[in-house]
């Protein structure tokens, strides 16, 4: 899926189907193909899902942060000629959608957050990546997951690359403490989008505490739960996650 990137000005992004727009928002440290279940899953069901790349490490270091991706995601939304889009989020993706729908809410019809920091999340307090240390780095990677064989060396070696490239690993530093700073919590109670959750009932990045007290400060949220998975539900249970997501919609009409 990274391959077959549209490339448009300053915008990379995959799309398929036709219907109502999915702009899926991927994670610091996850790539587009992470969201391959929800891509060929949701065209054939009346939805266009859009994936752009998120300019994490492109953009000047003073708009390396979470407000400035919502309003990068903003003009890609008017640059597709979209109305109103439903957000989907994983991890950091998942707060930079919070934010778009706080600052942005006449764009949105839907919110949809995995995992998604916000309010806490662990790996944004402790040593993040070490350069050279790919042992290190691997531990860390599978920690992402319930089956740690989900982090593939494919999968370490992009995070390793990512570690070991000054210019990359300064502006993840400076994310991370963009994501702590945009602390979201006095904002969701005023947030009436309508939310869905879904947790993985293991994840350690963003435990269930959050979840549950995201959906504590959302007025309109759900909140579900898939076992036996961690912080990126719809790698580790695609089937289950679409199946969630899809219901949820269609009981929004959306």
């Amino acid at each position: 899926m990274d391959n077959d990137l549209i490339k448009e000005g300053k915008y990379k992004y995959t799309e398929a189907g036709e219907g109502t727009p999915i702009i899926v928002l991927h994670g610091l440290m996850g790539g587009l193909s992470n969201f391959g279940g929800v891509f060929d899953y949701f065209p054939e069901h009346g939805y266009k899902v859009v994936i752009p790349e998120l300019p994490l490490y492109t953009q000047n270091i003073l708009k390396t942060n979470v407000k400035a991706f919502a309003k990068w995601v903003k003009d890609f939304i008017t640059y597709k000629g979209f109305d109103r889009v439903i957000l989907l989020g994983n991890s950091l993706g998942g707060h930079i959608a919070l934010y778009h729908a706080k600052a942005y809410p006449e764009k949105m019809s839907g919110l949809i957050l995995t995992g998604s920091s916000g309010l806490y999340e662990a790996a944004m307090g402790d040593s993040y990546p070490r350069r050279g240390d790919r042992d290190y780095i691997q531990r860390k990677a599978e920690e992402v997951f319930y089956d740690p064989k989900i982090a593939t060396p494919e999968l370490v070696e992009e995070v390793y690359q990512v570690a070991n490239d000054r210019l990359k690993l300064v502006k993840t530093l400076t994310i991370a403490k963009s994501a702590i700073r945009h602390n979201m919590a006095k904002d969701l109670p005023k947030m009436h989008i309508h939310t869905c959750l879904i947790w993985g009932a293991e994840d350690k990045v963003t435990p269930p505490e959050v979840a549950e007290e995201f959906h504590q400060l959302l007025p309109h949220s759900d909140l579900f739960w898939i076992e036996k998975c961690g912080h990126a539900a719809m790698m580790e249970h695609p089937d289950e996650f679409n199946r969630i997501m899809h219901e949820w919609l269609k009981k929004q009409h959306l």
